[in-house]
């Protein structure tokens, strides 16, 4: 029987290129309005809050990476140990290789990863400990 109802077909006139070149475009020009209104550093300094937190957020003052890599690490240490188990069966050899060299060679990773934070970090507590004078010197 046919039903000349389109009952669970797509009735929607736009393409889904179409919306995507409309994100882009809309993105990008929210993008640059933002930039230089809301991001302009002569602004900084008047915003509380939400607003502050908000600024510094998107201008990267506020790291999240550190706390990411830190669950990451945990997780990945987690399933190492519990998958290593599934090994003693074939070997118990492999099984205490996975177990520790597995999860040394995890931390040393994410260790690295988050010394070079840490350097960041601390790089900018003595950038912004300088004087301003000297600053605009080593700028030029």
């Amino acid at each position: 029987m046919n039903y000349p109802y389109s009952y669970g077909y797509q009735t929607s006139t736009v393409d889904s290129s179409v919306w995507g070149i409309v994100s882009i475009l809309v993105a990008l020009c929210v993008g640059i309005v933002l930039y230089f209104t809301f991001l302009n550093p002569k602004n900084a300094e008047h915003y509380t809050g939400a607003t502050k937190k908000i600024y510094d957020f998107l201008t990267f003052k506020v790291m999240s990476l550190e706390t990411i890599l830190k669950i990451c690490y945990l997780v990945i240490a987690i399933y190492i140990t519990i998958s290593s188990f599934s090994l003693i069966s074939t070997s118990f050899i492999e099984f205490l290789l996975v177990l520790f060299l597995g999860n040394i060679i995890v931390r040393l990773l994410f260790e690295g990863a988050l010394l070079i934070l840490m350097i960041h970090k601390e790089l900018v507590e003595v950038n912004s400990k300088l004087p301003k004078d000297k600053k605009t010197k080593e700028e030029k």
